[in-house]
């Protein structure tokens, strides 16, 4: 999808509105391509380029990538287009390159990725496809999103398996041990976030995989914050599941998403989402009896029927929008932010609490605190009041906010933040 002057016209009262020019928004775009160049967490110059790319408001300051990433004009100029090419030409399929282009971007093989439309969706397909039966233990911590805790206590409920929980640790091999600490001969499943969307804390994925791999025990990743924050090789990471959403780091369209199934663990996970494209070509309702026949070899046996065209033309168009910065720098660059975001609330003193990690490997865009002196909730509205967006998590008791930044984020943005810090407390 190019962004050119013939696409940009359709966006001419959006840009008119931001107080942004055609010309500025296509030098920008020009500006961007680092053609596998290495850029400066701190250049600042680049990373406004960056910025001008996104339909932001100049109103609001926006620090909260976690819930979704707001996607730049390229990729909702692909959006438009895809559902174009449907309205206008009737074109059918256009997704059927996208499995292809995520398996690239995350280091898996394309037979082995599901389209979705977000992470929970994944999430289920994996949670409820995998043989458990009543006594059965599941692993998952404290810190889960609903999206990867009410599936696993539906089928408690419903099956009579066992969960257990753990709290992830200040650092990656406390959290290790945790994990190790809670395996037993009923242990089937650890089903961990990847990056929990409480804190933003990065566990040691790697290391857990291989943990459930040597006992024998099924590891299924919420991935929802890792695509797009950081460079992905899931066939290395060694996980069996791997569910993620293109719509937070990845800047993708909102109902979009996927989800990894390992090769050899297909089999594993039973499907109950059946339609066109899901099974062979064996089944056949007009023999007597009706003749059942097997399931697709690829990630598409767990989905069926009409996708939306648009929105994954949106879903490529958003990985050649991150391929073109490069998925490196991006990663530094949001990093630093992290770290930034970190070394002011630190300054602090004991007036606010840090709940993210700050060991290095432990954390990265996204940081959780609490305010000593004001309830998350109100400190949420304050921050509403000052058009600034963040996060309030009520989720496990935590009562704390949580501030994401992504690359059109910059330090100002979160300076804005701790003025309002800084009168509060």
């Amino acid at each position: 999808m190019k962004f050119d002057r013939r696409n940009f016209i359709r966006s001419a009262s959006v840009l008119a509105a931001l107080s942004i020019t055609e010309l500025q928004a296509l030098a920008a775009k020009s500006e961007i391509h680092a053609a596998g160049k290495i850029i400066a967490a701190d250049d600042e110059a680049y990373w406004h380029n960056v910025r001008q790319l996104f339909p932001l408001s100049k109103e609001w300051t926006y620090l909260n990538n976690g819930t979704f990433g707001p996607s730049p004009y390229p990729v909702i100029e692909a959006v438009h287009s895809g559902m174009m090419d449907a309205d206008r030409d009737g074109n059918y399929g256009s997704y059927d390159a996208t499995p292809g282009k995520l398996a690239k971007f995350v280091g898996a093989d394309e037979d082995e990725i599901t389209l979705t439309h977000n992470v929970t969706e994944g999430i289920n397909i994996a949670c409820w496809g995998v043989p458990l039966k009543k006594g059965d233990e599941v692993i998952i911590t404290t810190h889960e999103h609903v999206g990867n805790c009410v599936p696993w206590m539906s089928r408690q409920k419903l099956h009579g398996i066992v969960i257990k929980k753990y709290t992830p640790a200040p650092t990656a091999e406390e959290t290790l041990a945790r994990i190790s600490a809670l395996i037993n001969k009923k242990t089937r499943v650890i089903a961990t976030p990847h990056i929990p969307c409480t804190q933003g804390q990065v566990l040691p994925i790697k290391e857990i995989c291989l943990l459930a791999r040597e006992k024998g025990i099924f590891s299924l990743i919420d991935g929802a914050h890792g695509a797009g924050m950081m460079p992905l090789d899931l066939h290395d990471m060694g996980c069996d599941t791997y569910a993620s959403c293109c719509h937070k780091w990845m800047l993708g369209p909102k109902g979009t998403g996927f989800l990894y199934i390992r090769k050899d663990f297909r089999d594993t996970v039973q499907t109950y989402f059946g339609g066109a494209g899901s099974g062979d070509d064996k089944w056949d309702l007009m023999t007597e009896p009706p003749t059942e026949g097997g399931y697709a070899q690829s990630g598409h046996r767990y989905f069926g029927g009409t996708q939306a065209n648009s929105l994954y033309t949106g879903v490529n168009a958003s990985i050649e929008f991150i391929d073109s910065i490069g998925i490196v720098n991006i990663h530094n660059r949001i990093k630093s932010l992290g770290k930034y975001t970190q070394d002011r609330l630190l300054e602090f003193g004991n007036k606010v609490e840090l709940i993210t990690p700050t060991e290095e490997r432990s954390r990265c865009a996204v940081n959780g605190f609490r305010l000593k002196s004001m309830d998350n909730n109100k400190f949420f509205n304050t921050c509403i009041d000052n058009k600034i967006r963040v996060r309030s998590v009520p989720e496990c008791g935590l009562n704390s906010v949580r501030v994401s930044t992504h690359i059109y984020n910059n330090h100002a943005d979160i300076d804005k933040l701790m003025e309002v810090i800084k009168k509060v407390v």
